[in-house]
């Protein structure tokens, strides 16, 4: 049985970032994930029923909504799966949160405070080199250099991030290496170094949670469980139609050898003799025999 929560799960992350008792936790993150950029001292968490609706799967995406003491705006995510528009959604929210401070009345002379938008993705971006970390900044095209500062997108790309714990340098690797690897660690590692662990590891005990709050969360480990089990139907049926259209061109053109290979891929994704048989053209005994 596990000893720490999951952080991909939508009780576990606002548990570790999204709660008033543990906002010292936000703050540490966020100032390593800036470091010698910005120092955050204090945060206040934002109602994010204020962010712009969105008609999408809301069931795999945990956000938090908050300001800094310099009145600095950051919205956080956790995302399990792709998303169709993923980045178009992401540019939505956070202009959305610019446009939003429009609002202060008469007097306002567009005195922007800087609006960031943290993606912690458990999947790899489509049509993007694949690294941990990717900052989109609004800057010159051809010079680089930086137009405004007003927008930031921080995309985490947690399946790039490979180090082993003695592999961590800065303390946002640890962190990183810590959210990856929660659910299977028997200790919680970096505590002599970062007093932050030490607290971390309380809350993130689930042994401490009280009984509602085990209610809450095996309810969102199942959510979660479910999303992945969906994710992997979705990918094996599209690796079985891959194979059953180029089986169906193997047939067209007689290769024997290459209706074999296929059929025992199908047989090795679980997929029905009857299935098997239907997709391939081959006899039980056939597909027995591979």
């Amino acid at each position: 049985m596990a000893k720490f929560i999951n952080p991909f799960t939508d009780v576990g992350f606002k548990k570790i970032f999204g709660q008033e008792v543990s906002k010292d936790l936000l703050i540490d993150f966020l100032n390593d994930l800036l470091v010698e950029e910005k120092s955050i001292t204090d945060i206040t968490f934002l109602d994010k029923e204020v962010l712009p609706e969105y008609m999408g799967d809301r069931g795999v995406i945990y956000d938090i909504y908050c300001t800094t003491e310099n009145g600095e705006q950051f919205i956080v995510e956790m995302q399990n799966r792709q998303q169709v528009n993923f980045r178009e959604r992401a540019l939505y929210y956070l202009s959305h949160a610019v446009s939003r401070q429009g609002e202060k009345g008469a007097d306002w002379r567009f005195g922007l405070k800087a609006v960031y938008g943290v993606f912690f993705m458990n999947f790899r971006l489509e049509d993007m080199p694949h690294k941990l970390r990717t900052d989109i900044v609004l800057s010159d095209r051809d010079t680089h250099e930086q137009f405004s500062d007003k927008l930031r997108f921080i995309f985490i790309e947690l399946p790039s991030f490979r180090k082993e714990e003695e592999e961590c340098v800065t303390d946002f690797e640890r962190w990183i290496y810590v959210l990856k690897n929660m659910e299977t660690l028997n200790r919680m590692p970096f505590k002599a170094r970062k007093s932050v662990f030490e607290k971390l590891e309380k809350i993130v005990d689930i042994a401490s949670l009280s009984k509602e709050e085990r209610v809450k969360y095996d309810e969102s480990i199942k959510v979660y469980r479910d999303s992945l089990v969906t994710m992997e139907f979705a990918e094996q049926k599209g690796r079985a139609e891959g194979l059953a259209e180029g089986m169906a061109k193997g047939k067209a053109e007689g290769k024997a050898e290459e209706r074999r290979i296929i059929a025992g891929q199908l047989k090795r994704m679980g997929m029905s003799f009857d299935a098997i048989r239907e997709v391939t053209g081959l006899s039980d005994s056939e597909i027995d025999a591979l």
